[in-house]
């Protein structure tokens, strides 16, 4: 468990002290300081998990990663976390080298082909997923950023144009989600949310 006075000046010095430290659970690094992260719910679990089992159909099993991938991104506004761990990360080729001592997207690796959050309920964590999450994944170059809303039961699909994200659509129940990174997805919203229920 690391200790709570522990402070951190840069990524770097904080990626040195967890690796050389046996730490439990996922931490998010903000203002310097450790912050644990709490567990995963078993609906936002799930709801990964399955959507990861779609991708697969369309993408290499082994860069489908789910509540496991912590990525690197730039401290827009106070508070703002300098790493996340998304719910769902799609990885690139070339990252399975990049990450074979930790797996840590860090600024200086190209970003993930696709970033996905469940969002949980509670305005301060709708906040955070769709304001600055968006913002953090758009600053470090991440394609395509999927928000995954089980109470309006909706998937939002946001591509990078530029330096920000246009939204291609909020999908709703039988509606097909469009993926501009994976075209040759076919997947709608129910199938995300109702699959084994």
């Amino acid at each position: 468990m690391p200790q709570a006075q522990a402070k951190f000046t840069s990524f770097e010095d904080y990626l040195s002290y967890s690796n050389d430290m046996d730490m439990e659970g996922f931490y998010e690094l903000i203002d310097g300081e450790l912050v644990e992260l709490p567990p995963e719910s078993e609906e936002n679990n799930w709801l990964a998990l399955n959507l990861r089992d779609y991708l697969i159909r369309v993408v290499r099993r082994r860069l489908v990663r789910v509540h496991a991938c912590e990525v690197q991104v730039p401290v827009l506004q106070p508070g703002d976390a300098a790493n996340r761990f998304p719910d769902l990360v799609v990885l690139r080729q070339e990252h399975l080298e990049l990450t074979q001592r930790r797996l840590t997207i860090t600024l200086g690796m190209p970003p993930p082909r696709l970033v996905a959050e469940v969002v949980s309920p509670g305005e301060t964590n709708c906040d955070r997923d769709y304001i600055h999450k968006r913002a953090q994944y758009a600053a470090i170059g991440v394609p395509e950023y999927w928000l995954l809303d089980p109470v309006a039961q909706t998937v939002m699909v946001l591509t990078l144009e530029g330096e920000a994200y246009r939204e291609v659509g909020v999908f709703g129940k039988q509606e097909a989600i469009a993926s501009i990174e994976f075209p040759e997805l076919e997947l709608t919203v129910e199938q995300i949310f109702e699959a084994d229920r």
